[in-house]
């Protein structure tokens, strides 16, 4: 894609080599670049373990993203959404743990902040699209389509599927066609000093992955214990809050049993932890709300597709019907592992993006 004459557009950058790496193609496509960082935490927020080298908006992730658009001859600038952030990420983030889900953030962070915010501020800047590094493409068909990455392992349409069909046709994702390891050969012939960066599999905010005491730190409460209970209701033992455990796990639980025993589900209401053997984790069907279709207007009728549960879970062959105009219910073929409340499920057909929701 080549841009239009005096195409001006907002480049998401966070200091990696993927962001780098699209700016880099843009500003080759001919597109006027202006790069910003987003600045998500606030400096009140250290004492809660927010901050660090890990962090997407640290001082050194800062220092490079300007780096790499001062080479390309671009604007930088930093955005504070910090409070943003904290309303529409953090906070959801924790309320869904108490309620017993197992949130993604950067789904959430995605959908409000960093495309949801950076929309709003393209179009007060004068900028035609936003840019992001995500591996996903977007093309037209009579609707805009968002399709998958065509590397398999670095796909993250599944993070993307809130979309509407305006911001679709605001963005560029430069990267949907490319795979890593060609990702990080431009950014070496380019001198880019994060070529190489290793990347943390971790959620920013919580560079160590220990969510509970992050809850229990910023809320300043600790989790309240309760009961470990059978599926048939008999109580096996105390657990340590109820944001300590999600579906299907096995380890961590505290207590000794004759043969494995998973998490199975989360009762929030009576503060207790579901325990049962793995073939009590299989269901065969899920409900899915706050639905967002981009493929289609609506699903009058049962659909065939494939679904995805959680971002490295093997797409399934499933029926989706539309029972709202938020809701949905997906049937797989064949019973799926721990489906979890919180998460997202994400239809496809073939590598096209249908749409998606929360699972409940």
């Amino acid at each position: 894609m080549s841009a239009d004459n005096g195409s001006r557009v907002l480049v998401a950058m966070s200091g990696g080599v993927d962001s780098s790496v699209a700016a880099l193609l843009l500003k080759r496509q001919g597109y006027e670049g202006m790069g910003v960082l987003l600045k998500l935490f606030s400096g009140g927020e250290d004492k809660e373990g927010l901050r660090g080298e890990k962090a997407c908006c640290s001082l050194e992730s800062a220092e490079t993203a300007r780096s790499v658009a001062m080479g390309l001859g671009m604007p930088f600038y930093v955005f504070n959404f910090s409070e943003d952030f904290r309303r529409e990420v953090l906070e959801r983030f924790i309320t869904a743990y108490q309620k017993g889900e197992t949130p993604n953030p950067c789904i959430s962070c995605n959908r409000y902040i960093k495309l949801g915010k950076l929309f709003r501020r393209a179009a007060e800047t004068d900028c035609s699209h936003v840019a992001t590094g995500h591996y996903a493409r977007v093309e037209r068909s009579g609707r805009w389509l968002l399709k998958k990455g065509l590397d398999e392992d670095k796909d993250q349409s599944y993070f993307l599927y809130n979309l509407t069909q305006d911001q679709l046709s605001h963005l560029l994702l430069p990267l949907g066609g490319l795979t890593k390891a060609q990702v990080r050969r431009l950014a070496e012939e380019a001198g880019f000093i994060n070529a190489h960066r290793q990347e943390s599999q971790d959620i920013c905010f919580v560079p160590d992955g220990d969510y509970a005491r992050f809850i229990e730190q910023y809320t300043n409460t600790p989790a309240e214990p309760g009961d470990f209970v059978g599926t048939a209701g008999q109580v096996y033992g105390s657990h340590r809050g109820i944001i300590r455990y999600t579906v299907g796990q096995r380890k961590g639980l505290g207590l000794s049993f004759p043969q494995p025993m998973y998490v199975c589900g989360i009762d929030p209401d009576n503060n207790r932890v579901l325990l049962g053997e793995e073939a009590e984790l299989f269901s065969d069907r899920l409900t899915a709300r706050d639905l967002n279709l981009i493929a289609v207007d609506s699903i009058p009728s049962p659909m065939r597709v494939t679904a995805k549960i959680r971002y490295r879970h093997k797409e399934q062959p499933a029926t989706v019907v539309q029972t709202g105009p938020e809701e949905m219910e997906v049937r797989f073929d064949k019973p799926q592992r721990a489906v979890t409340r919180g998460q997202a499920v994400v239809l496809y057909d073939c590598d096209t993006v249908i749409g998606g929701g929360t699972i409940y």
